[in-house]
């Protein structure tokens, strides 16, 4: 498969390159820090951010890309669904 940028060096500004399934949880952190969550339902979400800091979004729409850099998604105050971690 040809990749016309396997050449230029990734940052946070380009696109992600892989994504994963999140099964948010109080005390198990995610596979690696995320650059972004897709959110796929409606709903809230509880997490917390690579530099250690709990956040809540409330009422992220179906379809959202929330760009932040987080290390766990809480399922206590977590309601949103289909979440994907971009990376």
């Amino acid at each position: 498969m040809k990749d016309r940028f396997q050449f230029r060096t990734p940052s946070l500004e380009g696109p992600a390159s892989d994504a994963f399934a999140i099964t948010p949880d109080d005390a198990a952190d995610l596979p690696e820090a995320t650059r972004a969550l897709y959110v796929g339902r409606t709903g809230d979400i509880a997490l917390l951010t690579i530099s250690g800091t709990s956040a809540s979004f409330i009422g992220v729409p179906a379809g959202s890309i929330l760009p932040i850099r987080a290390s766990r998604v809480f399922a206590t105050g977590t309601d949103a669904g289909d979440l994907v971690g971009l990376v």
